[in-house]
């Protein structure tokens, strides 16, 4: 009888184990990251958590939202990191240039890499983010 109840509890704490990862895993996380920042290694580095975020969570909704120095993330001619948000766009993340920035900065549509979209107001998409229950995370150094 003892056998039998410790074999019970056994199954039932490897069967709660297994409920909890894969409650983990189907967990849907919104993310928005702020980055206004143009400094290359923390586009790098803002590369980098979007791939252990997505490898650990790919459930969890991201955007990314560039506005001032941290457009040139987004522009073609001035980005390090343009096969990797191709990459990570192509998977679902949302990556948006903040159209007063780019007025500010003369930075015309076209400059912008193809994989992105626009936003009227780079802070207000944040603010809107954040009051709909998303997490927000400022991007860089």
């Amino acid at each position: 009888m003892k056998k039998i109840i410790i074999s019970l509890l056994f199954i039932s704490s490897v069967i709660f184990v297994i409920a909890q990862v894969e409650k983990q895993k189907s967990t849907e996380h919104k993310i928005v990251f702020q980055l206004s920042n143009n400094d290359t290694m923390a586009h790098k580095a803002l590369m980098k958590q979007l791939g252990n975020i997505t490898s650990v969570a790919p459930n969890t909704k991201i955007e990314v939202v560039c506005h001032g120095p941290g457009l040139d993330m987004l522009v073609v001619d001035k980005s390090t990191v343009n096969q990797k948000v191709s990459y990570f766009a192509e998977r679902g993340i949302a990556f948006l240039a903040c159209e007063f920035s780019m007025s500010e900065r003369k930075v015309e549509k076209e400059k912008i890499t193809k994989d992105a979209s626009f936003v009227k107001a780079g802070i207000i998409e944040i603010v809107s983010k954040q009051e709909q229950g998303w997490s927000y995370i400022k991007s860089g150094f």
